[in-house]
């Protein structure tokens, strides 16, 4: 597989909870967007005493619907992947109608401190407001009656994504950081497309057998699929280094021909995901600039490449 064969083939079946696998169920947040696919996809792990994983943005009829889910059933534990707001801000609700622990890797914070002058473009995605009552360090597991499930860290979306994996079941449930639907934005100073790579590259040697994403349909393929995303971010990190030595100097340039077949609604983000391949360049010395990089920074070959 040369690139990814991203599956746009999803039932949303809002408000209703869908069995995934054995023991997991899925329920749709209503809240479709280029970003977001149909919506967010909360879990329900386990049968008797269970979890909930990413409970996604403060939405009454979905808090309705994980209620009627869940059907009486002990919550344990409320999971979080990451910090962003279509993910975690029920957390707070749920938890005051279950009692369950809130637990995630940590707080939101950026992959590299913002330089002078730079405002975050992802800051009003951010849900600043989360706290875990526990935080998991990477291998460290939560259980229940009948499942337990390990913090795998993955950061690059943001510092502080964490997919989770369903011991003894092959299952993993990816949040952002893998999707059938589409590639994850690696969006600094919330992402780092170093990161990013080398979390795509732990979970390839994982071997999972189905991934469970935030976002669309399961990955029923994994290790050949994150071949190809890993394929694809390759291509797109020559594409960017391939229009510098053509002599784009700035990111909108680049953005215009690199990403002229893309939704144009998209292109801001597009617009982070270069910064991103950038400042992963400049890292290795592949090209300069002058000052930190940024999205108005103008760009040039290294010296000698």
């Amino acid at each position: 597989m040369a690139n990814p064969e991203f599956n746009l083939a999803f039932e949303p079946s809002y408000g209703q909870a869908v069995t995934v696998a054995p023991h997991v169920q899925r329920i749709t947040v209503n809240n479709p967007s280029p970003f977001t696919f149909h919506g967010t996809n909360s879990y329900i792990v386990g049968n008797r005493s269970v979890a909930v994983i990413d409970p996604g943005p403060d939405d009454d009829a979905h808090l309705a619907a994980l209620m009627a889910a869940l059907d009486g059933r002990e919550v344990t534990h409320i999971v979080v992947s990451h910090t962003h707001r279509d993910h975690s801000p029920l957390s707070r609700r749920l938890q005051e109608k279950t009692g369950a622990r809130i637990v995630a890797e940590g707080p939101h914070r950026a992959s590299r401190p913002l330089h002078s002058g730079e405002i975050n473009p992802f800051a009003e995605s951010a849900d600043i407001a989360f706290v875990p009552d526990t935080t998991l360090a990477d291998g460290e597991a939560i259980e229940g009656e009948g499942w337990r499930l390990s913090a795998v860290h993955t950061p690059g979306h943001t510092a502080n994504h964490c997919a989770f994996a369903l011991e003894g079941t092959g299952i993993l449930f990816s949040a952002d950081h893998v999707m059938a639907w589409a590639t994850s934005i690696v969006a600094p100073p919330d992402g780092s497309m170093a990161d990013y790579m080398a979390s795509l590259d732990k979970l390839i040697a994982r071997r999972d057998r189905l991934l469970l994403p935030g976002h669309g349909g399961p990955v029923r393929k994994p290790v050949s699929f994150m071949r190809a995303l890993k394929t694809h971010r390759r291509m797109r990190e020559r594409a960017v280094l391939g229009r510098i030595r053509a002599g784009d100097r700035t990111i909108p340039e680049m953005v215009k021909v690199i990403y002229r077949d893309t939704d144009v609604r998209l292109h801001g983000a597009a617009a982070l995901s270069v910064l991103a391949h950038i400042e992963d360049l400049l890292e290795r010395g592949e090209i300069e600039t002058d000052g930190p990089p940024s999205l108005m920074g103008t760009y040039r070959p290294a010296r000698g490449k």
